[in-house]
């Protein structure tokens, strides 16, 4: 099958490609691309992009899928489906199921599981010791064969420097980066939001930016010691940000992501007892959010990554200090930056896909992603800058509805998905038809 993107606005941050091309897709692999005058070939399907964005599909570094053993919540299925209506190509799955992604068991039934639902690529996670209970380090090198591109023990910080030093060093010998949830339990323990002026007016136990900030410390001097890769997930506080910065002008292979809701929202969102404000790490104070921006601006971040946590409405119903730290994100992470981000001016549309394709493929090694160059994997992500929208939780993909997001109108979107040269979303609210005899199990959003 070959399929034809035409008139788009291509940006592709690989090759420096900021231009109005044509984009030529067959049996799933990018062709090449044409100027607009160029004759169309035959036998093909066109799709119209005329005053859209052709990106290099989105890849979205840090989701939980749940499944398996809280499909509840979500499934590998219901996570791609959301993604997909999200303008994600590809997600990462994070191994905190149960049982726990520390097998090649489990890493091979993820990608069996997402391969049948056939909708966005999922490279699972392993975790890095076994249980995630930092203990004992797993078999890395088994699920590395069995196909995860990553480690972490997500949700549970990896508990002291000596064993995160071991973790390093042998993660570097399968040149698998080491992803890490920054968090000292000993000055986190007990808090549910961030530690500051609303937590002492609340009246709820606070989280202070100082637990981030230690591990963030430590990693990046581990990153030193060991030579390893080493990630920051969800970076939410200024001190974090300054260490992955000092560690980067020293030329150490640190890099980081940050969740939108940390430089959408603040923690005086949590006022009114909300618990769809309630994450780990907590929305921060006005200042952690100023850096956040700053950093995404100057290229100290490297990623944005949803940091999806679907949980079931039952669980968010109880009291703030009882209900589980998550929010969904998939479908919501590309209308906030571009409404919050490019739109406002903070970053440009080129930065955007730089942080949220060609920076992630990188990340994660995956030479066939985040790029247009011949041959690679035509996995495409079409965005419309002018697009307004309001997201509307009922209709969401996932299986969950935990989002602080609900009625928010947005001010640009993903409108369609193609996943290895096959459309598999286009926006049902969009104004104008897009496809021109191209058949597609588009979704609704």
């Amino acid at each position: 099958m070959r399929l034809l993107i035409q008139n788009g606005y291509v940006i592709d941050p690989s090759q420096g490609i900021n231009t109005g091309k044509n984009l030529l897709i067959e049996d799933g692999r990018i062709i090449g691309m044409s100027s607009y005058s160029d004759a169309i070939p035959d036998d093909v399907e066109v799709f119209d992009a005329t005053g859209l964005i052709v990106a290099p599909g989105f890849i979205d570094m840090h989701v939980h899928l749940r499944e398996p053993g809280h499909e509840y919540k979500e499934t590998i299925a219901s996570g791609a489906a959301a993604a997909v209506a999200g303008g994600f190509t590809t997600i990462c799955a994070m191994p905190n199921t149960d049982p726990i992604n520390d097998s090649a068991a489990v890493t091979r039934f993820v990608i069996e599981k997402a391969q049948r639902a056939g909708l966005a690529n999922v490279f699972p996670i392993g975790a890095i010791t076994k249980h995630t209970d930092g203990s004992e380090l797993a078999e890395m090198g088994e699920m590395k064969d069995a196909g995860i591109v990553a480690v972490s023990d997500d949700g549970r910080p990896v508990p002291n420097a000596g064993m995160m030093r071991r973790a390093m060093e042998y993660a570097r010998g399968f040149d698998l980066p080491v992803i890490d949830h920054c968090e000292d339990r000993s000055l986190a323990r007990g808090g549910v939001m961030h530690e500051g002026h609303w937590s002492l007016v609340l009246g709820l136990r606070g989280m202070p930016a100082a637990a981030e900030e230690v591990d963030a410390e430590r990693d990046c001097a581990l990153a030193e010691l060991t030579g390893a890769r080493v990630h920051l997930a969800h970076v939410s506080t200024r001190g974090a940000i300054d260490a992955v910065r000092r560690a980067k002008e020293r030329g150490l292979p640190v890099t980081c992501e940050v969740a939108p809701h940390h430089w959408a929202l603040t923690d005086e969102a949590v006022q009114d007892y909300d618990t769809n404000t309630k994450m780990s790490p907590p929305l921060r104070s006005q200042d952690h959010l100023d850096a956040l921006l700053e950093a995404l601006g100057d290229g100290t971040v490297d990623a944005i990554a949803s940091d999806h946590a679907p949980h079931h409405a039952d669980e968010k119903a109880l009291e703030y200090d009882q209900a589980p730290f998550g929010i969904i994100g998939l479908e919501t992470s590309v209308g906030l930056a571009m409404d919050r981000l490019v739109s406002s001016g903070v970053i440009s549309l080129e930065r955007l896909i730089e942080l949220s394709s060609t920076n992630p493929a990188r990340i994660l090694s995956l030479q066939d992603h985040g790029t247009f160059r011949a041959g690679a994997r035509a996995d495409v992500t079409i965005l419309d800058p002018e697009c307004s929208w309001t997201f509307d939780a009922s209709r969401s993909k996932s299986r969950s509805r935990n989002t602080p997001f609900d009625g928010y109108r947005f001010s640009g979107a993903a409108i369609a998905t193609i996943v290895g040269g096959r459309v598999v979303y286009l926006d049902p609210d969009y104004s104008r038809s897009l496809l021109q005899g191209q058949k597609t199990d588009a979704l609704a959003r």
